[in-house]
């Protein structure tokens, strides 16, 4: 497997990480983690890298999350975490507008929150997240410039994404497009698969009937159901490239079937932002800082 380090640590980051690693104390704390859900294991190393900054920090961190993208089950997350007595909670949103309501009251009740990927409509105390638009520019031309080492210069494009409303994913998908403007290449209409993979593999499968070149998926799910339907056809001269890494993701990588991946960085995600916390029930002012936590592209060996 290649991989290409597309973003590092910002600077910033690194300046908060040293503004508060020797800070005031939480030990013993409670910090609720509410990611979309908790199945993709994206969410799972992302508490992976929760759990390493709790241990060291001497706080609970509670994964909380939803078995599915479900908005009302995510704003259960919240308000259960609130009635718990949490003293923060790190949320990926799932739909910004819909569980900004919820996240307001938790502000209300003294909560401290710090969003992991995926911010909502709410002021946070900070916020660890991919440059979303900027991957999926990256994402992009990735599958542009394999397209013309084909010699193919027009053709239909399938999008596959989560949703309408989930911020991080609708920037990859505004970021993706961007790279195809003033092409000759036909962007279809996005169809959304709420980031499950078989329900993203049978609209990768109807992209394919339709003729595509290329597929784009903007989540886990949507980039191995992607994947899937490519190899399903026994077309491999459809060019697949997607977002986030897991052991399915990158076997159709190595097998040939998806071209690349985005592969974010949710392990610091999750510890960056239990640290973020830390400071912030400890009385730090973190300023709403927005960190990005980096992407590669990762592919297949050339050789």
């Amino acid at each position: 497997m290649k991989r290409r380090m597309l973003a590092a640590l910002t600077v910033s980051m690194l300046a908060v990480t040293a503004a508060f690693g020797m800070g005031a104390s939480a030990e013993g704390e409670k910090i609720a983690l509410i990611t979309m859900d908790s199945i993709d294991q994206h969410w799972i190393t992302l508490n992976e890298g929760a759990q390493k900054a709790a241990e060291e920090l001497g706080v609970t961190v509670d994964f909380m999350s939803p078995n599915t993208k479900d908005d009302s089950q995510q704003i259960e997350c919240v308000n259960n975490a609130v009635a718990g007595g949490y003293q923060a909670i790190l949320v990926a949103a799932n739909g910004p507008d819909a569980i900004s309501s919820a996240l307001q009251e938790a502000v209300a009740a003294g909560v401290k929150i710090v969003y992991v990927d995926s911010p909502a409509n709410v002021d946070a105390e900070a916020t660890f997240s991919t440059d979303n638009k900027a991957a999926g520019t990256t994402a992009g031309e990735e599958m542009l410039k394999a397209l013309e080492e084909k010699g193919i210069t027009s053709g239909k494009i399938g999008i596959i994404n989560v949703n309408a409303a989930t911020d991080s994913c609708v920037n990859r998908e505004e970021g993706f497009r961007a790279a195809f403007e003033g092409t000759e290449f036909e962007l279809m209409e996005t169809q959304y698969g709420e980031g499950d993979a078989a329900k993203s593999q049978t609209i990768a499968e109807n992209y394919i009937t339709q003729g595509v070149v290329g597929i784009f998926g903007c989540n886990e799910g949507s980039t191995t159901g992607a994947g899937n339907a490519i190899k399903a056809s026994g077309n491999t001269d459809i060019i697949g490239v997607g977002f986030d890494k897991s052991d399915a993701i990158l076997n159709l990588i190595d097998d040939g079937y998806l071209l690349a991946t985005m592969a974010q960085n949710p392990d610091v995600m999750g510890y960056e932002g239990v640290k973020a916390a830390v400071a912030a029930i400890g009385g730090e002012s973190l300023g709403g800082e927005v960190t990005d936590t980096g992407v590669s592209v990762l592919t297949k060996e050339a050789e």
